[in-house]
């Protein structure tokens, strides 16, 4: 008898005990300056700021729900496959810890436990730029118009030989850039020579009805602006060169809505601190050659591209249009076949570029296959017709099946050099 008394007595005290209430200030503000600031802040894509509590509390049952069902932080890697330092995803404690504090009235608590401001520049989510290069004009985007992909040649008045470690693509407008692929042209490209400085050009498709340009002519490629995607940013040893007398090309698609608008897209770029010991390329395993059935609601599409070198493999960065469904980066190693990357919802509107945690180390031989899944049914509400027989085309309308990666190598090889396993040049005393 006595031991039951006991027990209630001390399950009376747990219960009357005070519960720790969840604050703003002591646990929310923490999880929204890791996970959202970078977004939600003036300038960004984010539709409102939540750098504080004032701009927060408005918003608190809607952000509840948003993180609740996973709509944000985007982030669409199936957990399990591949570890990646970039994840937006947010933990089941900082899901419930939100959860919480909206549920117990959304208290901003203690002033005092509120965290300094992260630093941002302003206009960029990188460092100062040492170089700003883009647009002299703004281009103007009617409504309800086909607009052709437009290529802008940007100089640079390099007249030496620079290593980029950061760059970021800024649209003015980015309800209207649909994507903007960054080339750097070679002194010696002949591609797009016909094109005037900063005068917006689109080349003549000489009788094809496919385009003969959307590759770059060769060219490297510096940066993809995508919506929802973070600049690249490389460690300090790591960056990609501009030559001297080198240009830059933007590749802009733009893809209009129901009222007139008009984009001015300019590059930031931040030179690296030190001689960069590896060299990042950027490169592509897609496929151009595809029919998608009209109403094939899972239609897979392949490709694949064989290392002709080492590398040190980086990133991944799949790239579909409307129908794009799912996306899958697989390592083939001889008849070994493992998934590195899952993207079982694909989305248009955040096309994102996933970092492994842990860089894979690529020998000569080893393959990247991807797999690209396409909906092309009545039920993908993005389909612009189901009943459309689809290939690829660079309109929103049509499709692509590209899997963008980046590569690490030896800072002594070109794109060139390295596809064509010539031996490397003796390092410098």
């Amino acid at each position: 008898m006595k031991i039951v008394v006991a027990l209630a007595v001390f399950a009376s005290l747990l219960t009357a005990a005070p519960k720790k209430s969840t604050t703003y200030y002591a646990d929310v503000e923490p999880i929204l300056m890791e996970r959202c600031q970078a977004c939600h802040r003036s300038g960004e894509i984010g539709p409102m700021p939540l750098m504080n509590f004032e701009q927060v509390r408005p918003w608190a049952k809607a952000i509840k729900n948003s993180v609740s069902t996973r709509k944000m932080p985007p982030w669409f890697a199936e957990a399990g496959v591949g570890h990646f330092k970039n994840d937006r995803s947010m933990t089941p404690e900082e899901i419930a810890t939100i959860g919480a504090w909206v549920d117990s009235g959304a208290p901003a608590g203690d002033a005092k436990q509120k965290r300094a401001a992260k630093e941002f520049v302003e206009g960029w989510n990188i460092p100062k730029p040492d170089f700003v290069i883009g647009m002299q004009k703004p281009f103007p985007v009617p409504a309800n118009s086909k607009i052709d992909y437009q290529y802008v040649v940007l100089p640079t008045g390099f007249t030496e030989d620079k290593w980029i470690n950061m760059v970021e693509a800024r649209p003015s407008d980015r309800s209207v850039v649909h994507h903007a692929v960054i080339f750097i042209r070679d002194p010696k490209s002949k591609w797009l020579r016909e094109a005037q400085p900063y005068v917006p050009f689109v080349p003549d498709r000489k009788g094809s009805d496919r385009r003969l340009d959307v590759g770059g002519g060769g060219n490297e490629i510096l940066h993809t602006y995508t919506p929802g995607n973070l600049p690249d940013v490389w460690k300090p040893n790591q960056a990609k060169l501009i030559p001297a007398g080198a240009d830059l090309v933007m590749q802009m698609h733009y893809t209009s809505n129901k009222t007139d608008a008009e984009d001015l897209t300019r590059i930031g770029l931040v030179l690296a601190k030190q001689e960069p010991e590896q060299r990042i390329m950027t490169l592509i395993a897609g496929n151009d050659n595809f029919v998608i059935p009209p109403g094939a609601a899972d239609h897979k599409v392949t490709g694949g591209i064989t290392f002709p070198n080492d590398a040190t493999l980086l990133t991944f960065f799949p790239h579909m249009h409307l129908r794009g469904k799912a996306f899958e980066y697989y390592l083939v190693d001889g008849d070994k076949t493992e998934p590195m990357l899952k993207v079982n919802h694909y989305d248009f509107n955040w096309q994102l570029t996933y970092q492994l945690e842990k860089p894979l180390e690529m020998k000569r031989g080893m393959k990247i296959q991807i797999v690209g899944v396409f909906d092309n049914s009545p039920n993908n509400r993005f389909n612009p017709d189901p009943k459309a027989e689809v290939k690829w085309g660079e309109q929103s309308w049509e499709e692509m099946a590209y899997g963008f990666f980046d590569i690490a190598v030896d800072a002594r090889y070109d794109r060139r050099s390295w596809f064509m396993r010539k031996p490397l040049p003796p390092k410098a005393e």
